[in-house]
């Protein structure tokens, strides 16, 4: 016959088993998560360029205050 350990000492190797596969799998979803946020922060980071770029055409080089739309013409020195 086999020799085995403690029936509670099984059950509490299986608990820490239990954890850290499950700790795993929530790092693997957060992983995911971020993977999906950074290609959806990419995503705007382009269409903003562009509408950026669209505004440079319409009203020239400028700088636009977000709370209220005025507009700056940017100097270079």
């Amino acid at each position: 016959m086999a020799k085995k350990i403690k029936k509670a000492e099984l059950a509490q190797m299986q608990d820490f088993a239990k954890k850290l596969n499950n700790g795993q799998a929530q790092l693997g979803n957060l992983e995911l998560q971020k993977h999906k946020l950074l290609h959806a922060i990419d995503v705007v980071e382009r269409d903003f360029g562009v509408f950026q770029q669209n505004i440079k055409e319409i009203y020239g080089d400028i700088s636009v205050n977000l709370e209220t739309g005025e507009i700056k013409p940017n100097i270079v020195e």
